[in-house]
């Protein structure tokens, strides 16, 4: 029994766009696939923020969101699913993004954390419209890349105004 879930049988699991897409293979771990790929954006994130500055989390997840359209769209093809849970690099972008305004402080970054997590399930529009509307890499990255807008402003303000 293989605890990683398996990948599309035209591509190879070392192919980049499979390692980018699953975010090296965070992804196809079981149980809540976007959890997964947020925590995992998390040790890159950190040595952003910490190597250069937090703000550099907003070039990173431009970089991020336009390798997600190439690979994730490989990926979902080879799958032939719209918006595959295996993809992950979305939650990466995402993720990155929401951490941009803040320091490099545990507690608020575990506040972005669940913010952002909050925000990629419920959509906010118009997150839920691009999830529902825009196809292929673009969609699969779009909505997450709003998400991440709508957890980087709220995360500001938690930090701005509240601690």
């Amino acid at each position: 029994m293989t605890l990683l879930a398996p990948v599309p049988p035209s591509i190879s699991a070392l192919h980049p766009a499979v390692l980018l897409a699953t975010w090296g293979w965070s992804g196809r771990l079981p149980g809540p696939k976007g959890t997964w790929g947020s925590l995992a954006a998390l040790p890159f994130a950190v040595l952003i923020a910490w190597a250069i500055h937090p703000l550099a989390l907003i070039p990173a997840a431009a970089i991020v969101f336009a390798l997600g359209v190439w690979s994730g769209g490989i990926y979902a093809r080879a799958l032939g699913i719209g918006d595959p849970g295996q993809v992950v690099i979305d939650e990466v972008a995402g993720q990155w993004l929401t951490l941009a305004l803040v320091p490099l402080d545990p507690l608020l970054w575990l506040i972005g954390f669940l913010l952002f997590r909050v925000c990629d399930i419920v959509k906010p529009f118009p997150a839920n419209w691009a999830d529902a509307n825009l196809k292929g890499g673009i969609g699969i990255m779009t909505d997450d890349f709003v998400a991440g807008l709508y957890a980087m402003l709220m995360l500001w303000g938690i930090d701005r105004w509240v601690l």
